[in-house]
C-alpha cells in the first residue's frame, strides 16, 4: 500500500510540476518542434510573405510532454523581416495547440505559444521587464523566457509571451466570447480611397460609418465581424469625448498612456504607428485598452509621431503630454482635455515612477532576469547581439546593426529626474489616510482623512465590471466622532455583499487615489 501511495505522490510532483504556469518567470521552459516537413523554414517563409496566417503542422514537446499536430507559423512584423534579411535565422514563432484538436491545449488551457527573438533588445530583458510593470496596474500578458528547439537542433533562447486570446479575456473579463479586437494594421489590406488619410493607422479616429475604413487596421478576434460598436467609440471621442465614459474604461485608457509615456514605449498607441494594443469589451459594455508587444520598451522604438527618429536627449525629455493637441491621437488629445482625467493621469505617471524607478527597484529586477538568463544567452550561438552587449545594455547603449539601442538606466534615470521636475509633477497632491468603512444597519459609512484637498470623493461600484459611481466626502462630522473642519471626511452609501470602493482626493492642480493603483486596485467589502 506503501508503495502505491509513494508511486502515487510522484506521478502526482511530477504531473504537478509539468502542469505549473508555463509563464513561471524562475525557469526557463524547453519548447521543441518537430515538422515532417524537410523544408519547413522555406515553407513557412512562402506563407509568411503571402500575408496569411496559414500553418503548417508540426508536433511539439513543452517541458517534456507532447502534443501532437500543432500548428506553426512565423509572426512579427520588424522582428521577422530584421531575423530573416539581416540576421537570416531565429525568426519570431506562434504556435497554436488545438490547431487539428479543439480539445487540445498547453497546461493552464493556454492555446498558444509566441515566441519573441529578442530584436533590438541586446539586454534581453525589455519585454519580460516591461510586461511585469505593466501588470501592476492593467490586464497585461505574462511573459518569460524559453529554449527553442527545431527537430532536435537548438534554434535559442526566446522571450515567451502570453497571447490575448480567448484563455485570456477569461482570466481578465470572465468572458471568453467578449468582443476583442486587435488594433495593428494589416498594411496588405488598403482602406478605399474614399476612406480619410489615417485609415491604416488604429487612432481611434472617426473615419466614417462604412466598416470598410476600419476593417484594415482593427482585426476583429472574435466570430462577429462587427464594427458598429468600435465605430460608436470613435464617433464619441469626436463629437463628445465627456461622454466616453460609458463606452470607454478611461481609467485603464489613462493608465496605459501613463505606462506608455513614462516607459518610453512608443512602438505602441502613444508613437508613430499608433499600434499595438487591443481593445476588448467588458461585461459593462465598455471597450478596454490591452497593451501589447512590449519588446522595444525602454526606448528601443525611437520614433513619437511627431517628426524625425527621437535623440537620447529626445527621449529622455520628452513631454509628458506629447500629441496633447494631436487630433490624430484623440485617446490622448480628447480624453486629457477633461481636468480630472488629465490630473488622474498625472496621479497614475507619479504611481508608476515611484513604485519602479524613483527607488530604482526596475535595476534590481531587470539584473534578476538577466541572471536567469544569462548562461542561456552566453551559449546562444544564434543570438543578434554579442554577450558584452547583453551584459552592457543594462545601463549604456548597444549597437544592434546599424542602431544604437539605449541601456535601461541609461535612459530612465535621467528620465525619472526628469518627470519629477516637470511643472505638471511638482504640483502638490492631497494625502489620503485612515481610510475605513463601517458598516450600518442601513448601508456603510466610508471615512477617510484628506489634507490638501478641494473635493474628496468616494468611487464605488456593486458588479465587478460596473462603473464606479463617485459621491462626495464631506468634511461635516455627520458620519464620523470627529469635528466638521479637521480633515476627516464621511457619506453614507447602500450596502451590497462584495462591491468595491476606492477615494479620489482632488485639488486644482493635482489627484490623489487610495488605493493609488485604483481602478486597477480597490478596497473591497465583503
Amino acid at each position: 500500500m506503501r508503495k502505491i501511495l509513494t508511486l502515487f505522490l510522484s506521478f502526482w510532483v511530477l504531473t504537478t510540476i509539468n502542469a505549473q504556469d508555463i509563464y513561471n518567470i524562475d525557469r526557463i521552459q524547453e519548447i521543441k518542434i518537430y515538422f515532417e516537413d524537410e523544408n519547413w523554414d522555406q515553407t513557412l517563409d512562402s506563407l509568411k510573405k503571402e500575408g496569411t496566417k496559414k500553418r503548417i503542422k508540426a508536433d511539439v514537446k513543452l517541458n517534456g510532454r507532447m502534443y501532437k499536430d500543432c500548428g506553426v507559423r512565423f509572426k512579427g512584423n520588424s522582428s521577422y523581416n530584421n531575423a530573416r534579411n539581416v540576421f537570416g535565422r531565429k525568426m519570431p514563432i506562434n504556435i497554436k495547440s488545438d490547431y487539428t484538436s479543439d480539445s487540445q491545449t498547453f497546461p493552464g488551457g493556454f492555446t498558444r505559444l509566441k515566441l519573441a527573438n529578442g530584436f533590438r533588445d541586446p539586454s534581453f530583458v525589455r519585454e519580460v521587464l516591461s510586461y511585469e510593470i505593466a501588470r501592476k496596474y492593467m490586464s497585461a500578458p505574462k511573459c518569460n523566457f524559453s529554449h527553442v528547439y527545431i527537430n532536435d537542433e537548438y534554434y535559442g533562447l526566446y522571450t515567451n509571451v502570453e497571447s490575448i486570446n480567448e484563455t485570456f479575456l477569461k482570466e481578465h473579463f470572465e468572458n471568453q466570447d467578449a468582443l476583442l479586437v486587435k488594433c495593428d494594421p494589416e498594411y496588405s489590406l488598403k482602406p478605399p480611397a474614399k476612406c480619410p488619410k489615417n485609415a491604416n493607422k488604429a487612432t481611434l479616429e472617426f473615419m466614417g460609418f462604412d466598416s470598410l475604413c476600419y476593417k484594415g487596421t482593427y482585426e476583429t478576434k472574435s466570430d462577429k465581424q462587427d464594427y458598429k460598436s468600435l465605430i460608436a467609440l470613435t464617433k464619441i471621442l469626436k463629437d463628445n469625448p465627456s461622454k466616453a465614459k460609458s463606452v470607454l474604461d478611461i481609467d485603464r485608457t489613462l493608465w496605459m498612456l501613463a505606462y506608455n509615456n513614462v516607459l518610453v514605449n512608443l512602438d505602441s498607441y502613444s508613437g508613430r504607428l499608433a499600434h499595438n494594443y487591443y481593445m476588448a469589451k467588458d461585461q459593462s459594455g465598455r471597450w478596454v485598452p490591452l497593451i501589447w508587444d512590449l519588446n522595444l520598451c525602454f526606448g528601443g522604438f525611437r520614433f513619437d509621431g511627431t517628426g524625425k527618429p527621437l535623440d537620447n536627449p529626445g527621449m529622455i525629455k520628452m513631454s509628458p503630454f506629447i500629441h496633447y493637441k494631436n487630433p490624430e491621437r484623440p485617446l490622448i488629445q480628447k480624453i486629457l482635455t477633461i481636468p480630472r482625467y488629465r490630473k488622474t493621469y498625472i496621479a497614475h505617471m507619479r504611481t508608476i515612477i515611484n513604485e519602479n524607478f524613483k527607488n530604482n527597484s526596475y535595476m534590481t529586477r531587470a539584473r534578476r532576469l538577466q541572471s536567469i538568463v544569462d548562461l542561456a544567452v552566453k551559449n546562444d550561438e544564434s543570438k543578434f547581439y554579442s554577450y558584452a552587449s547583453f551584459k552592457e545594455n543594462l545601463t549604456k547603449s548597444s549597437k544592434a546593426g546599424k542602431a544604437q539601442i539605449i541601456g535601461l538606466e541609461e535612459l530612465m534615470k535621467p528620465r525619472i529626474d526628469f518627470l519629477l521636475s516637470h511643472p505638471v509633477l511638482q504640483k502638490t497632491p492631497p494625502k489620503l489616510s485612515s481610510v475605513q468603512h463601517k458598516r450600518k444597519a442601513d448601508g456603510v459609512t466610508i471615512l477617510c482623512k484628506a489634507e490638501n484637498a478641494e473635493r474628496v470623493f468616494v468611487a464605488y461600484r456593486y458588479e465587478k465590471y460596473g462603473y464606479f459611481k463617485k459621491k462626495p466626502l464631506k468634511d461635516d462630522g455627520e458620519h464620523n466622532d470627529f469635528r466638521a473642519g479637521d480633515g476627516f471626511y464621511g457619506a453614507d452609501i447602500e450596502f451590497k455583499p462584495g462591491m468595491q470602493y476606492y477615494i479620489l482626493a482632488e485639488n486644482e492642480d493635482a489627484v490623489m487615489l487610495n488605493p493609488e493603483r485604483a481602478e486597477f486596485e480597490f478596497h473591497e467589502i465583503k
